[in-house]
């Protein structure tokens, strides 16, 4: 696989039914609502069939790491309630899918995610920091599933009080000019010593 190949696969798991999870999951413009841990803007660009297929979506997203993302993608399949199917572009280019199913009282839910990353930073560092950047996919995709049992409590709360006291969700890292200086020097040192490391190799 090359560098800046990645291959993710996540499993959440949330008590409720998969129709529930469909609704959420498949109404793109609400996901920076919801789970703005990622999700900074979402813009539907064009609406679908009525299964969602066609579906074309902008988005602007980030994890915990000092970077954003612009990419955007398109439903090419879809089996409500139990998942669909996207190509993505921009940043990055792959193929992602979710797949919903019901277990009793639970709901199993599957991100298969293969991507291959084309921003500049993530393709030429990819190589050093790959571990890095699946950690980053890691923490956003947790930061998900806490989002999403806290969306499906606000749906079926039943009054005001019972809305009041569900949390909002978690929101997204704030990457202050320390945090994003140290992160450079970090990258700028593990790059360093890797050439050290290849060089000191090259003169045996």
């Amino acid at each position: 696989m090359p560098s800046n190949d990645y291959h993710f696969v996540t499993h959440w798991q949330v008590r409720g039914t998969c129709e529930e999870v469909a609704r959420i999951l498949a109404d793109a413009p609400e996901l920076a609502r919801w789970w703005p841990s990622v999700y900074l803007e979402v813009h539907e660009l064009q609406r679908g069939d009525e299964r969602g297929v066609g579906t074309v979506v902008d988005l602007y997203t980030k994890g915990w790491l000092p970077y954003t993302l612009r990419w955007w993608f398109r439903v090419t399949e879809s089996n409500p309630p139990h998942g669909f199917t996207l190509e993505a572009h921009g940043d990055f280019e792959g193929r992602g899918e979710w797949t919903i199913e019901q277990n009793g009282d639970w709901v199993e839910i599957t991100y298969d995610w293969r991507i291959r990353a084309d921003k500049p930073l993530l393709r030429n560092f990819s190589w050093l920091m790959k571990p890095i950047f699946s950690g980053n996919h890691r923490w956003a995709m947790a930061r998900g599933e806490e989002s999403l049992k806290l969306e499906l409590a606000r749906r079926r709360a039943t009054s005001d009080d019972a809305l009041a006291v569900i949390p909002a969700p978690p929101g997204p890292t704030r990457t202050g000019p320390l945090l994003a200086a140290g992160a450079g020097v970090g990258a700028t040192a593990l790059l360093a010593a890797a050439v050290m490391r290849r060089r000191g190799r090259a003169e045996r």
